[in-house]
């Protein structure tokens, strides 16, 4: 029986998969996996080297950090260990190539997956709770952008998705009561966006003029400071964070937010 140690300073899961795929071209071999993971001090590598010595074992290791390859390496030869580097030597051909240091941070690549998987759930939960919709889900956000027509929320909290944050956007219509899942989710984490009627009122005329909203009951200042109103009334009442979106990006924008929201947090 041939013990292939997998030595790692995070999961190990990527010697495992390499390791795995060149066994399936032995039919039925032998082999037993011992995965030794999270390794990241000089006496925990030890440890498993001394652990592998004197058995029939392979040690594959797969460490970002130099200092811990080098220990492997001596350790091996010194307790006459097979080992073998499987993240090393690409590490330094690539650092030659680039001409850049490895940041050595044991776990990055994990994280970064994990994050890419974020941002994909959290793009997904904003397509199906832009403008209102499945508001019974809205306790799963971790923040809700409310304002009146063309206050910048769909851009926005697709601007947020996209960096991970779980949002979702509700209109505010006068004689139109919020929906009352809206009502129910924490105060700090529903931010109205509010925009000046001048300005909104330039948006509503070229959205108009492209699909044939009446003027009348979209596109007045009348009708626009109406709205401003009730949605001021309804933020006032419950204690919603504004932010002025007037003028601004909406990287600027979601910057506010995004430290409004760290600022309840903490």
């Amino acid at each position: 029986m041939l013990n292939v140690y997998i030595l790692s300073d995070s999961t190990g899961e990527t010697a495992v998969r390499l390791v795995r795929a060149a066994l399936a071209q032995f039919e039925e071999p032998p082999v037993r996996i011992v995965r030794r993971a999270n390794a990241r001090s000089e006496q925990e590598v030890t440890d498993v080297i001394r652990e592998a010595a004197g058995g029939n074992a392979l040690l594959v290791y797969s460490l970002v950090t130099t200092r811990l390859r080098r220990l492997v390496l001596e350790e091996s030869r010194r307790h006459d260990v097979d080992s073998l580097d499987v993240l090393g030597p690409m590490l330094e051909r690539l650092a030659m190539h680039l001409s850049r240091t490895p940041q050595e941070k044991p776990g990055l690549f994990r994280q970064l997956q994990e994050s890419r998987e974020r941002v994909i759930e959290a793009v997904d939960f904003a397509f199906h709770h832009d403008d209102g919709q499945n508001a019974d889900e809205l306790e799963r956000a971790e923040v809700v952008l409310v304002g009146v027509s063309r206050a910048m929320k769909t851009p926005t909290m697709l601007y947020l998705a996209y960096r991970g944050w779980f949002a979702a956007n509700v209109p505010l219509i006068p004689d139109m009561a919020p929906p009352e899942p809206l009502l129910k989710v924490p105060a700090p984490r529903v931010v109205h966006l509010r925009m000046s009627a001048e300005r909104l009122l330039e948006l509503r005329r070229v959205r108009a003029e492209r699909t044939g909203i009446p003027v009348e009951s979209y596109a007045t200042l009348n009708r626009i400071r109406h709205e401003l109103d009730y949605a001021g009334q309804l933020v006032r009442r419950h204690g919603w964070q504004t932010v002025e979106v007037t003028g601004k990006s909406v990287e600027e924008v979601s910057r506010e937010i995004i430290a409004l929201l760290a600022g309840a947090a903490g």
